[in-house]
C-alpha cells in the first residue's frame, strides 16, 4: 500500500515534535537543574541540539544519500540512549516524589480533637467568646543545596542506568542469534516428509553495520542445524546491490537439500526490490514473488508459497495471495512465507497450514516491546488456531538503534510433523 503524502507528513511532524520535546526535557533535567553555571547550560543546549537535528533528518537523508546510513546509525543509537534516559529520569523522579511525600506526611502532627459541647450545660461566657484561629505554620525555606544535590544525583543515576541498558542492548544486538526450535503438525503433510525441517531467518538488515562477518556466522549456525530448507522472510537488506553484494553473497554457502528461498519485505522496496530479486537469483536463492514451488516428489510433496510484502498490496507489485496460489494442487500441504503477520486468517482459510513471518522484531528493545505487543495481535512467537499455525520471528539482525533488550534476535528451526 502506497502511503498518502499527507499521512507521511503528519507522521513526520508528530515524531519531530515528540523528539524536540524529549530533548528539551533532557536539557532541563541533565543540565539546567544540575548547575547554575552558564557555560554548563550552554554546552547542554549545544550538545542536545547537535544530537537532535541529525536524528530528525536521518530518516529522510538515508533515502536520498545511502552513504549517510552509517552516520544515521549513530543518531539512531542516540535515540535508544535518549529513551532510556527518559525512562530512568521518570522512574527516579517518581521515587523522589514518593519519598518527599512520605516525609511530608510523617512531619505533620494530627490536630487535637476538640470535645463536643454538652447540650444539657448552658454555655459560659468563655464559650461564647470569639475563637481566634492559630496562625498557619511557617513554610520552611527551600533548601537550595539539597535540591541541587538531589537533581545531580537523579541525573547521574539516570546516566548510569541508561548507559548500562544501552551497553547491554548493543552487546545483545551484535551477539549471534539464539536458536529456537519448534515442532508444528502440518495438515496434509505426507508421511514421507514427516520430520522435514525449515530454518527460518527474517529481518537480517544487512547494511553498513551488519556485514559479511555477521552473515558468515549466521550461515555457520544455520548449516549446523542441518535443515532441509532455508526460508528468509524479507528485510534482508538496507542498501544497494553494489554496496552489499559481498555481504549477501554469504548466502551461497547455505547448505539445504531443498535450497534457500526468499520473499521481499518492506525494506527491499526502499532499495529496488526487483534489482535485489535478480541479484539473489544470481546467488542461487529461489525468490518467490507471489508464486509457489513444490518441494518433494511423487512419493511426498508440499507447496512452499511466497508473497510480496503486505505494505505494497495495492501497488503494481505487492502482496497477492491469489496469484501465488494459482495452479496449486489443493491436496498438498502448504507453508506460506509472508513478511508481515497480516492476513493470516485469510491465508489459513486458503489452505496455508503454516505461515512464517517477521517484520515486528518483537519490538526489538524495551519499551517498544510493550508497544509492539499492544499494536500487533501476533507480535512474536508461535500461534495456533485450530490446525493452522503462525510463527512470527523476532528477527535475525536489527534495524535502527543497534539494541536488543528483552527481545533477542533468533534463528528458528521448524520441524514439520505429519
Amino acid at each position: 500500500m502506497v502511503e498518502s503524502p499527507l499521512r507521511i507528513i503528519l507522521f513526520v511532524l508528530l515524531v519531530s515534535v515528540a523528539s524536540v520535546y524529549v530533548h528539551v526535557y533532557l536539557y532541563r533535567r541533565l543540565f539546567r537543574d544540575t548547575s547554575t553555571n552558564r557555560a554548563w547550560r550552554t554546552a547542554g543546549k549545544v550538545l542536545l541540539t547537535a544530537l537532535c537535528v541529525p536524528l530528525l533528518l536521518s530518516w529522510v537523508v538515508t533515502r536520498i544519500i545511502p552513504s549517510a546510513f552509517i552516520v544515521a546509525v549513530f543518531a539512531w543509537t542516540w535515540m535508544g540512549v535518549a529513551v532510556y534516559l527518559l525512562l530512568s529520569l521518570a522512574l527516579l523522579g517518581a521515587v523522589r516524589w514518593l519519598v518527599a511525600r512520605t516525609r511530608g506526611h510523617r512531619g505533620v502532627a494530627a490536630p487535637l480533637a476538640t470535645p463536643a459541647p454538652d447540650p444539657a450545660t448552658p454555655p459560659s461566657l468563655s464559650d461564647l467568646a470569639v475563637t481566634v484561629p492559630p496562625p498557619p505554620p511557617a513554610v520552611p525555606p527551600v533548601d537550595e543545596a539539597r535540591r541541587l544535590f538531589l537533581s545531580r544525583a537523579t541525573a547521574g543515576g539516570a546516566v548510569l542506568a541508561a548507559g548500562g541498558l544501552t551497553g547491554y542492548g548493543m552487546w545483545s544486538a551484535f551477539h549471534p542469534p539464539v536458536v529456537n526450535e519448534v515442532a508444528v503438525r502440518l495438515p496434509g503433510l505426507p508421511k514421507a516428509l514427516d520430520g522435514f525441517t525449515i530454518v527460518h531467518m527474517s529481518d537480517i538488515h544487512v547494511g553498513p553495520v551488519i556485514q559479511r562477518r555477521f552473515m558468515d556466522e549466521l550461515v555457520r549456525r544455520a548449516n549446523a542445524l542441518k535443515p532441509d530448507l532455508v526460508a528468509i522472510t524479507g528485510d534482508l537488506v538496507d542498501g544497494t546491490v553494489a554496496d552489499l553484494r559481498h555481504s549477501v553473497a554469504a548466502l551461497q554457502n547455505l547448505q539445504a537439500r531443498a535450497g534457500t528461498h526468499f520473499i521481499t519485505g518492506n525494506h527491499e522496496y526502499y532499495w529496488n526490490a526487483s534489482t535485489w530479486a535478480d541479484a539473489l537469483t544470481g546467488l542461487g536463492v529461489t525468490v518467490l514473488r507471489n508464486r509457489h514451488v513444490t518441494i518433494g516428489d511423487a512419493g511426498g510433496a508440499l507447496d512452499l508459497v511466497g508473497v510480496d510484502d503486505w505494505s505494497m498490496r495495492n501497488g503494481p507489485k505487492g502482496y497477492n495471495l491469489d496469484a501465488a496460489l494459482q495452479g496449486r494442487n489443493p491436496d498438498h500441504a502448504a507453508v506460506l512465507l509472508a513478511h508481515q503477520p497480516s492476513n493470516w486468517d485469510v491465508a489459513a482459510k486458503a489452505g496455508m497450514g503454516l505461515q512464517l513471518s517477521g517484520h515486528t522484531h518483537g519490538g526489538q528493545f524495551f519499551p517498544f516491546t510493550v508497544a509492539v505487543s499492544a499494536i500487533w495481535k501476533h507480535d512474536a512467537g508461535l500461534f495456533q488456531e485450530g490446525d493452522n499455525h503462525l510463527y512470527v520471528s523476532r528477527g535475525t539482525g536489527f534495524w535502527g538503534p543497534p539494541l536488543r533488550v528483552a527481545a533477542p534476535s533468533e534463528i528458528v528451526k521448524v520441524t514439520l510433523l505429519a
